[in-house]
């Protein structure tokens, strides 16, 4: 009998609790059903923003999940604090774990912010060919950590933000068109002006090369050397056209001042020997 009158006492007393924890219960359970719908069209409303505003669609889908998962923090601490937890010990605890956890990524976060900067400054976008870290390659992804780059032999060169946001970048491309300046030695025998007549030739004869009046192509003399006359062919060119060009213009200048007698000549150096007689002394 003593037993049966302990457990009535217990289920009375639980069921007590159980019926006064009820309002709080439900209440957390509209909460959170009520947090979740307001939290999607929250993030329908940031979606439709980003689709009129056109920004890039890696930061669009940063700054989305960002405020998603803010959201949801922020719902689950009212949800917690409805249960009866107090929000301050909550917020505490959140805190202390996440400055244990920034402890233990820092190399991570700073890989983190490096692209945070990179989404929002855009240095380069994807596609962009740049020159970032000692390696030369196309933009092929950029994520919030790392940016992928593709190199001309179609590696996969996979780069920190941190170190990216921290140092040079060249872009190559963000301009739309480029400057070539190609290199021509010549030997010191040869005619300079005939030499800077068949290479301004050579350029004012290509459709893709740009002969308008602020990117004229032009041959300058830019050096004395050792062994040559060196003279750079300038020109301008889109960036879709500029290899092409490039390549097009190294092969068939060589072919073209070879033909006219002029000389390219190679690196040299006149080496002097001197024979001295021995003194026989005994």
């Amino acid at each position: 009998m003593d037993k049966i009158k302990n457990f009535d006492t217990y289920l009375e007393e639980y069921g007590q609790r159980i019926i006064d924890f009820l309002p709080s219960l439900i209440g957390a359970l509209l909460l959170f059903i009520v947090g979740i719908w307001i939290i999607r069209i929250i993030n329908g409303l940031v979606r439709k923003l980003f689709i009129k505003k056109d920004y890039d669609p890696t930061l669009e889908n940063f700054i989305a999940s960002l405020i998603n998962w803010g959201l949801k923090i922020i719902l689950f601490v009212l949800v917690v604090s409805q249960l009866g937890v107090e929000s301050a010990s909550l917020v505490a605890i959140i805190g202390a774990a996440g400055l244990a956890i920034g402890l233990a990524l820092q190399g991570s976060l700073a890989n983190f912010a490096g692209g945070v900067l990179i989404l929002l400054l855009k240095p380069f976008k994807l596609g962009d060919f740049i020159k970032a870290q000692g390696i030369d390659g196309t933009v092929k992804e950029i994520s919030i950590f790392t940016t992928k780059l593709t190199t001309p032999g179609n590696q996969l060169v996979i780069i920190p933000n941190g170190k990216l946001s921290n140092e040079n970048i060249i872009n190559y491309t963000s301009e739309g068109i480029r400057k070539e300046m190609l290199g021509f030695g010549i030997s010191y025998d040869s005619d300079i002006k005939k030499t800077r007549d068949i290479l301004l030739g050579l350029a004012m004869e290509q459709e893709l090369v740009f002969k308008m009046e602020d990117k004229m192509p032009i041959v300058v003399v830019t050096e004395l050397a050792d062994s040559s006359v060196n003279l750079q062919l300038r020109y301008w060119t889109k960036n879709e056209d500029f290899w092409n060009t490039r390549f097009y213009t190294l092969e068939e200048g060589k072919m073209r001042l070879e033909a006219a007698g002029i000389s390219i000549p190679f690196p040299q150096r006149d080496v002097h020997l001197y024979t001295q007689e021995k003194v026989n002394l005994q």
